[in-house]
């Protein structure tokens, strides 16, 4: 096939365009907003193409109009120029020079670009300035275009960190507000972020501030859908296994109605690579305090979790809700609503993100360096396979002897459940084939050439106990006849032993 050219890593509209990068026209929804005017709010999770869409924002207003030639928008716009502000979080400095030092200098690199020096000493009075000037200068309203805004926030959100958090929180809030009494010379105002802080803490002074982020019609301003993956894409999708593709990269949705979209810079960095699965958005950096806060409160069950539309679309870093924090940043996305009770049910947007959360956790909880969730999964599933009971006993204890022996002593009886039920869900990733029955959850159903094998775990009980619950729930009851042997396995595991105490495997017949 003709390879097209793939811009990963690159976030400049006019770079894309001038180098003949591939680029998905998402000019249909800057018309939308240029329609309205205002001042725009959206959150997405990182590297998913918020950047590169004010970059198409910003060059737009600079009135480059040939960079836009066969878009949506080419014959739709007049292009003229306007003042543009643009200010970026992501690589600002503010780490190195401090977050003030950082706003100054943006300020600067803007009054700069247009022969405009600023003299007021405030930082956030300096952007009133420097608003106003360009207002003077143009006798045009200003466009002010702000991307990542939460990034000097969100960058110390663990717990020693918090300090530096509450700081800077009150540096943009002070910046931000600077806006409110410009209204008259301001054009568009476009904020980009992760997460929604609440209005409270960060936007108090906007109440006009338009959230774009959970709208129908704004679903698709970032990531690529189906019909656009087959339309910029048809070549690669001969060449690749489609469905493989959307199992492991399509999924995200932010509302029930809108269409389910694939994450770009997978689908990016996939295509580069030849048809590479792989995690590469995930692997581009988790944050530690979401694993740590997942296991200081036992969250480790993603199956139908459920939330309301309030706490999505707001984050208070000082009393943190896992739940809106992980949809925010794209760990778990929308699968259904119940408009009635004015809930969403959750999961993970597709593979890359399941495998990669789940095996990180595990590891987490398991605290070892030396034998990983993924090694343990992959002997696990080998038991299995070999039909050898002593196997996997073997290999959960394993898991469980190279856990610190500190953790020992202050878990509860959920951190074993937790590791055992995150190693049973990771053979169901990576084989392919967890399945669940309407009666109730087993700890684990894996379906493998081999056969059917339900595993029920306990603690401190009995095996005999686990092995009941298998037949009396009914577990296996689909899969029997089928052709396949299915298997009962009832686990106990003594705390005060610190390994499996007995395992009951059991042949039901196919």
């Amino acid at each position: 096939m003709d390879i097209q050219k793939y811009p990963v890593g690159h976030q400049d509209f006019k770079k894309i365009i001038t180098n003949d990068f591939v680029y998905v026209d998402k000019t249909r929804y800057v018309h939308q907003l240029l329609e309205k005017g205002g001042y725009y709010f959206l959150s997405r999770p990182r590297r998913f193409g918020k950047s590169l869409f004010v970059s198409v924002l910003h060059y737009l207003f600079k009135g480059e109009k040939a960079l836009f030639e066969g878009l949506y928008i080419a014959d739709k716009w007049a292009f003229e120029e306007y003042p543009v502000i643009k200010i970026s979080f992501a690589n600002s400095g503010y780490r190195e020079i401090g977050l003030e030092k950082a706003i100054a200098l943006q300020m600067e690199n803007n009054a700069a670009e247009y022969g405009i020096v600023l003299t007021t000493p405030s930082t956030s009075l300096r952007f009133d300035e420097l608003i106003r000037a360009l207002y003077q200068r143009f006798q045009k309203q200003v466009v002010i275009l702000i991307d990542e805004y939460d990034k000097p926030i969100i960058d110390y959100l663990d717990q020693d960190q918090l300090p530096k958090a509450r700081e800077n929180r009150g540096i943009l809030k002070s910046f931000y507000s600077i806006l409110k009494d410009a209204d008259p010379y301001l054009k568009l105002v476009f904020i980009t972020g992760v997460s929604k802080f609440s209005q409270v803490s960060i936007f108090s002074d906007l109440n006009n501030l338009y959230d774009l982020s959970m709208r129908q019609d704004f679903n698709e301003i970032c990531g690529i859908s189906q019909v656009e993956l087959e339309a910029y894409f048809p070549q690669e999708l001969e060449t690749f296994d489609r469905e493989k593709i959307r199992h492991w990269y399509n999924g995200y949705r932010w509302h029930i109605k809108g269409d389910t979209l694939y994450n770009p810079f997978s689908m990016l960095n996939f295509f580069s690579s030849n048809g590479d699965f792989f995690n590469y958005w995930y692997t581009t950096g988790t944050p530690t305090f979401l694993m740590e806060i997942s296991k200081k409160e036992h969250f480790y069950r993603f199956e139908d979790i459920t939330a309301d539309s309030l706490s999505l679309q707001s984050f208070d870093f000082e009393n943190i809700n896992l739940v809106p924090l992980l949809f925010q940043t794209g760990y778990l996305t929308i699968k259904d609503y119940d408009d009635v009770m004015d809930n969403f049910t959750l999961s993970f947007p597709n593979h890359e993100v399941k495998g990669a959360y789940l095996n990180k956790l595990a590891d987490t909880y398991i605290g070892s360096q030396i034998y990983p969730a993924k090694v343990i999964m992959s002997n696990l599933i080998k038991a299995l396979k070999n039909k050898s009971a002593q196997t996997l006993k073997e290999n959960i204890n394993k898991a469980f002897e190279h856990i610190p022996n500190p953790l020992w002593q202050k878990e509860n009886e959920q951190f074993y459940h937790a590791i055992v039920h995150l190693l049973f869900s990771l053979m169901g990733v990576y084989i392919n084939s967890e399945v669940q029955t309407k009666d109730g959850r087993a700890d684990a159903i894996i379906q493998v050439e081999e056969g059917v094998f339900c595993l029920e775990f306990k603690l401190d009980k009995s095996a005999e106990e686990a092995l009941a619950q298998i037949h009396d729930k009914g577990y296996l009851a689909p899969f029997l006849n089928k052709g396949k042997p299915c298997h009962a396995i009832g686990i106990n595991f003594s705390k005060k032993k610190k390994e499996v105490e007995k395992i009951i495997w059991e042949e039901i017949g196919g």
